[in-house]
């Protein structure tokens, strides 16, 4: 018996998608969409069963790149060990996915790349205000987490003086989507994790991008 499930790459993208139209647009303190049942059940619990162990940071500095080598990338070395981060991985590189997500961005996705990253946050973990770099064609995170007290671990949304406006619900299996912009100011401010707060990030990100290590597929740019 193979535990968890492995849906079909079509049955992924169809639910994706089907999400992506139902996604609510909203316009401050910048644009973004926010999403519910972003993911097939059993995709969500291929990603929660993964034997990956949440790095012990520490107090951090409010930023995740000091401590890029310890950041779980999907990876092609991943993706061949793990048959759900391969499957997620297949269908967000689909050209109908790559469409839905030009049209409702409206952003130039031929040729930029799938970069995937599973989050694990334990306590003291943090994030400073900042806004994503332009390479970013969009920025999306998918909320992963459970528990009581997770209804308090969503993203920190601040205003272009970055004063706190808002905080994302962190809803199980919701996400959001913006495209990195002067005012797209997000963090999450230092506050208790009892748990572990698990999210997906999810760009499609320049042909430029440096770090080539982080990219889901390298050597297949997305087409549409």
């Amino acid at each position: 018996m193979t535990y968890p499930p492995v849906p079909e790459v079509g049955e992924i993208v169809g639910h994706f998608i089907d999400a992506v139209r139902r996604c609510e647009r909203a316009d401050r303190p910048y644009r973004h969409w926010r999403l519910r049942d972003v993911f097939p059940e059993a995709v969500c619990t291929g990603i929660l069963t993964l034997p990956i162990v949440p790095p012990a940071l520490g107090r951090t500095d409010g930023t995740r790149a000091s401590y890029n080598d310890r950041r779980s990338f999907i990876t092609p070395q991943l993706r061949t060990k793990f048959a759900s981060c391969d499957a997620l991985a297949a269908a967000l590189q689909r050209p109908e996915v790559a469409r839905i997500m030009a049209e409702t961005c409206d952003i130039p996705v031929a040729g930029s790349f799938l970069r995937m990253e599973y989050i694990q946050d334990i306590d003291g973990a943090w994030l400073e205000p900042h806004r994503d770099i332009p390479e970013k064609l969009f920025s999306m995170v998918v909320y992963l987490f459970t528990g009581p007290d997770a209804k308090e671990w969503g993203t920190d949304i601040y205003d272009a003086d970055l004063r706190w406006v808002g905080r994302s619900a962190g809803e199980f299996n919701s996400g959001v989507i913006f495209v990195p912009g002067p005012a797209t100011w997000h963090g999450f401010d230092p506050r208790p994790i009892v748990g572990v707060r698990r999210l997906m990030e999810i760009n499609y990100v320049r042909a430029d991008w440096r770090d080539r290590n982080q990219l889901a597929a390298p050597d297949r740019p997305i087409a549409l």
